[in-house]
């Protein structure tokens, strides 16, 4: 094992990933400590991903506990200096995670780094920028050397395993989005720094659901989407005037999806369905 090997355990939490997308990832990452969290408890797959790969833990889990939660979960068994916190649909190899290591350790007042992140038609892809209330995340940064940002994707991002738990890891309450968000705020509340590096490089498959079942992978997006924000939102206290207006769609989402139910279309269906849901969900969860 190497000193970079040595210092990193590699972090990723499943939920119905198909063995080759693993096994690209894996490939890599061959020599490295490396727990992952499945939330659809694919006992399958875990046995597949064992017989090839050496993996230090294999988390199954019988619900879904969410991104959050499964990355809080697998940092208690890290003995590393640092934690990687990866996606499964994320590339990259020991040059660039070496990079990462120095970059954080060169600068005491880096809190995380990440690298920069290309679709696999080798298009720059989004990685890091600004956080939600200030901007969009739909346009990658063009980067000519490392560059400090708001916020980093959590589909790639090196932290030190101590400053992850102190902050308490990510807040529990974000389902999948929003999380990295919200932890980047914490550290940059500290007076820390976010990088994203210019020279470590990664292969990001962005917006590609694993899940195939269509009515599933639909309601899971719109309501934790949705959920999610209000409440980046609300525990910032930003944008109040936009968790209001949401509150107020509740009513109009429940309608609509009685219509969309009347014309039978499905997909507005369940988009109705999911945001009334959240929106309640959320109500209930500030108010408690």
């Amino acid at each position: 094992m190497s000193n970079l090997e040595k210092k990193v355990t590699i972090q990723i939490v499943l939920y119905e990933e198909n063995y080759d997308l693993l096994k690209r990832c894996l490939m890599n990452l061959e020599g490295f400590k490396i727990i992952i969290v499945d939330n659809k408890n694919n006992y399958n797959l875990k046995q597949k991903i064992e017989r090839n790969f050496n993996i230090e833990k294999y988390i199954l889990k019988k619900s879904n506990v969410g991104f959050s939660k499964g990355h809080n979960e697998a940092a208690f068994h890290v003995t590393t200096e640092f934690i990687l916190i990866m996606n499964a649909d994320c590339l990259i190899d020991k040059q660039s995670i070496q990079i990462l290591v120095d970059t954080i350790e060169k600068d005491n007042k880096c809190g995380i780094v990440s690298p920069t992140t290309f679709d696999r038609n080798g298009n720059l892809t989004y990685n890091g920028g600004v956080f939600p209330e200030r901007g969009s995340k739909n346009f990658p940064l063009n980067l000519d050397g490392d560059v400090c940002v708001d916020s980093v994707l959590g589909s790639s991002m090196l932290i030190n395993l101590q400053l992850f738990l102190e902050l308490g890891g990510f807040d529990e309450n974000f389902f999948l989005y929003f999380s990295d968000d919200h932890l980047c705020k914490k550290i940059r509340n500290k007076k820390l720094s976010i990088i994203q590096s210019f020279n470590a490089k990664a292969i990001h498959i962005h917006g590609i659901s694993k899940v195939n079942n269509f009515i599933k992978k639909l309601f899971l997006r719109e309501f934790n989407f949705t959920y999610d924000e209000m409440y980046y939102y609300h525990c910032q206290k930003l944008k109040i005037e936009f968790i209001n207006k949401n509150k107020k769609k509740k009513n109009k989402y429940l309608f609509k999806f009685f219509l969309s139910l009347f014309i039978l279309n499905l997909p507005k269906v369940i988009i109705y369905i999911a945001r009334f849901l959240a929106i309640r969900r959320f109500e209930i969860d500030v108010k408690n």
